[in-house]
């Protein structure tokens, strides 16, 4: 039988691929063999298949998988210290520094492909260090490997940072400054041409904008892609309304300033080739200034083959260009499938081709190639018959306004020619949003698991704004003019006025992860839209989309059982109680304490970032009630995120002294409508079906002016004859206030991650817990688990386990017995499964 009609056949090959990249990722901790075998007689079916679409896919997938297993990263690179020992590091600036929040970063390269991101905190007052790219530096640093959260579905930021030869961060104290060494510079030369002239551009968006922290942040991260100024606040308005990529440096920058460079030319007596060429050494000197991120180099590529075909008299496809670009780069670098800018490029251009163009041709494109010359009766020929109606009958108004009000033809015409065209031109961008958003339904829910309704709405205002600043940003920045750094600022307000504007009035629409399945088959559907065309195909596409977003799927538990899981938020708390019945209590939500006074506030929040993934990952929706034990911000300052993503309906508190963290929290759970219930011991609580004793704080208890670590809630669940005990951060005193009121109980939550100020042998000896659950960052700075704490707990033979070993750790109990599950796998040093009932 003969191929199918496929209008753009490099699609298909470069889905395949990408498809057996996943494939063999997906397959990574299976056996093998057995996957080798299933993709062999995959390829052999596609080999026989009397379709040899099938052939091109079998084999596209075949060669992803290999690609991947060939290309898999070779063992980190080690230096031999102690976690958090101070080291004189030496090495080259291969990265230029960026300053922000009394904190100036830069990459430093210690040896080839082995680089380091050093961090220096300034003194107030302090200027920040003289450094650019080229220079050999010393520094005393403490040095730590990059972490991952320990979570199914965390972010991988290791695997983020080593893809860019990233393996080490490290810090130096307050005031400590790099040393430059003498000798020749290092690095090349056409790098440090192309570092310069971005830190040139930065200082110049810095002098020109002075005072407008917006303007500032919002200019350097929408024309050289550096985001380090754009503040959480303004970048999560910008997500909540679906536009957050006019942002991101992308096709559109490669495109605006490839076409201002070719229209410049053009105006000098060059061919139209000659002018390309131009046109591409410029976009690639602008990929270099923007520091080689990977989706400017993916634009800059896709403008690269844009230019070969017309150099070549080739007419341009718009997915055929996708899927050519596609291969390239996931030949170099298969686990760019994994990144969500690549996902995200590639989506949004795939439903311009598959969607957005085709309803303009069928929609907008007859109109606007009818409106021109409409005097010009002779063209009425060579249309679509409406299209002839429709100039006839413009014309036949213009006669009429003639007769009536005396309005030449001459002058009625061009209005209606001009105001349709705008009308049209409004349409087709409505088209383009709505395509695009379609698109990129499927990258947002996992990643942000937000789905805008204003995006319709926002997303053409935002976008032209954001596109007519970065020409006009250019010439502010190349020129220094102040007026046209207003215009420049101007329409950056405009677009953040606009985005408020939407924002103000979006539901925080959230959705969890959809069941890999699903998400698969309407990949695929657009996929075969994109390829073939018919518009039968955009049902199946709607339908899986309409599915994806109701999310009718119950939260993934195990019935009848009492589960505790606690997360891995590093150095902080936060735990997830499920009962048999089905009802969710989450205790904490983690937090990054801020220790200098008026230091910079981190660009994570736990709670977003984290705690709430997770809990999306398991298609909870809804949780019923929130514990907040106590306001410190390793425990707390997730829970504003957490309240707004899951309204719970109860929030339960012990002792709440006035805080920052605490007035965000109530004025949080006053716009979410959650009860805020101040509990002391004895006080009842239920969690559905399930009892929860109170045993701390007492009646008694006075809180200070500010929070403190026995202002803690402590709460013991009943399940049959199992108990939990969960204790926040009390301390020695809170512990002994409370010994009256401990029983025996299986499973501790080891109070203050493990400190030596808590979890006494009396405790100890009351409770009697089988397991110990204790929650630290990995070699964080308090040195928990204190060994103490640990030998007592052997001592008392408890079973003992460690966010920072085994990441989130789960403990269910049926009545009867317990079934632990882990994150991490590290048998056989534990010798424990993954898995195992006690």
């Amino acid at each position: 039988m003969a191929l199918p009609a496929i209008r753009d056949p490099l699609l298909l090959p470069a889905t395949g691929f990408a498809g057996g990249v996943l494939l063999s990722l997906y397959a990574s901790g299976m056996d093998g063999w057995p996957t080798w075998l299933g993709l062999a007689a995959f390829a052999a079916a596609a080999l026989l298949s009397r379709y040899r679409v099938w052939y091109i896919a079998g084999a596209c997938v075949f060669l992803g998988c290999l690609a991947e297993r060939l290309g898999r990263p070779a063992p980190d690179p080690e230096i031999d210290a102690a976690p958090q020992e101070v080291l004189l590091l030496e090495g080259c600036v291969v990265e230029p520094p960026v300053f922000s929040d009394g904190r100036e970063q830069f990459l430093l390269e210690l040896d080839r492909d082995a680089r380091a991101r050093v961090s220096l905190y300034l003194r107030e007052g302090d200027p920040p260090p003289e450094l650019h790219y080229g220079q050999r530096v010393s520094i005393e640093a403490r040095l730590r490997k990059p972490r991952n959260f320990g979570n199914p579905g965390a972010f991988d930021y290791k695997g983020y940072l080593a893809r860019r030869h990233v393996y080490w961060t490290a810090s130096a104290r307050t005031g400590v400054l790099p040393e430059v060494l003498p000798g020749e510079p290092c690095g090349s030369r056409s790098m440090a041409l192309l570092y310069g002239l971005r830190s040139t551009v930065l200082e110049r968006i810095e002098r020109l904008f002075a005072g407008n922290a917006y303007a500032i942040g919002m200019h350097q991260a929408l024309l050289v892609g550096e985001s380090s100024k754009l503040q959480r606040v303004w970048a999560d308005d910008y997500r909540r309304t679906g536009t957050y990529h006019a942002i991101v440096i992308s096709g559109l920058h490669i495109s605006i300033i490839a076409a201002a460079v070719v229209v410049l030319l053009r105006l000098l007596p060059l061919h139209a080739n000659t002018a390309r060429l131009l046109a591409l050494i410029a976009v690639w000197i602008y990929a270099g200034v923007c520091g080689w991120q990977a989706p400017v180099v993916r634009a800059a590529g896709g403008f690269l083959l844009y230019a070969i075909c017309r150099w070549h008299y080739r007419r341009s496809r718009i997915l055929n260009l996708l899927g050519a670009l596609a291969l390239v780069f996931l030949a170099l670098d298969p686990l760019q499938v994994m990144e969500g800018s690549f996902q995200l490029t590639y989506l949004a251009v795939l439903a311009l081709g598959a969607l957005a163009a085709p309803a303009a041709d069928a929609v907008t494109t007859p109109w606007r190639r009818g409106l021109p010359g409409l005097a010009d009766t002779d063209r009425d020929a060579r249309l679509a018959p409406r299209v002839a109606q429709f100039r006839l009958e413009l014309r036949l108004i213009a006669s009429t306004l003639w007769l009536c009000l005396r309005i030449p033809e001459r002058f009625s015409l061009p209005v209606f020619a001009l105001s349709l065209g705008a009308g049209v031109l409004l349409l087709e961008t409505m088209l383009v949003s709505a395509a695009v958003q379609l698109g990129l339904t499927l990258p947002m829910v996992y990643f942000f698991h937000r789905v805008s309704l204003s995006s319709l709405l926002a997303n053409p205002l935002v976008t032209v704004l954001l596109t007519l600043a970065v020409p006009v940003g250019f010439v502010a920045v190349l020129t220094e003019w102040h007026w046209i750094a207003a215009l420049s600022g101007g329409l950056l307000e405009a677009g953040r006025r606009t985005v408020e504007w939407a924002a103000s009035w979006e539901p925080n629409w959230r959705v969890p992860d959809p069941p890999l399945p699903l998400a698969a088959l309407f990949l695929l559907s657009l996929i075969a839209l994109a390829l073939y065309r018919r518009r039968w195909l955009l049902a199946p596409v709607l339908a899986l989309l309409a599915v994806i977003l109701w999310h009718p799927f119950e939260p993934i538990r195990t019935p009848g059982s009492l589960e505790l899981t606690m997360i891995d938020v590093g150095q902080g708390d936060s735990l997830l109680v499920g009962t048999p019945s089905g009802h969710w209590m989450l205790v904490d939500a983690g937090g990054i304490p801020v220790f200098r006074p008026n230091g910079p506030k981190p660009r994570l929040d736990i709670g977003e970032d984290v705690v709430s993934p997770y809990l999306f990952e398991r298609s909870i929706r809804r949780i019923d009630v929130v514990v907040s034990t106590h306001q410190d911000e390793d425990h707390a300052g997730g829970l504003p995120a957490v309240l707004d993503n899951f309204r719970p309906r109860e929030l339960w508190v012990g002792a709440a002294p006035p805080s920052p963290i605490w007035s965000a929290i109530t004025a949080k759970a006053a716009r979410t409508g959650t009860v805020i219930r101040m509990l002391r011991r004895g006080d009842a609580a239920r969690l559905g079906d399930l009892p929860v004793q109170v045993i701390g704080p007492s009646r008694e208890y006075m809180p200070r002016s500010k929070p403190v670590n026995n202002d803690s809630l402590m709460l013991r669940l009943q399940h049959g004859s199992h108990s939990f005990l969960l204790t926040g951060d009390v301390e020695r005193a809170g512990e002994l206030d409370a010994l009256d009121s401990l029983e025996p109980t299986h499973v501790l939550k080891v109070a203050h991650h493990g400190s030596k100020t808590s979890t006494s042998d009396a405790v100890l000896d009351r409770v009697q817990p089988v397991f110990a659950l204790i929650s630290a960052g990995r070699d964080n700075l308090f040195r928990h688990p204190h060994p103490e704490v640990l030998e007592r707990l052997a001592t008392h033979q408890v079973r003992v386990f460690r966010s920072d070993q085994w990441g989130l750790v789960t403990i269910r109990s049926d009545g009867r017995r317990f079934t632990v599950e882990t994150h991490r796998y590290l048998y056989p040093s534990n010798g424990l499964r993954r898995q195992q009932a006690f």
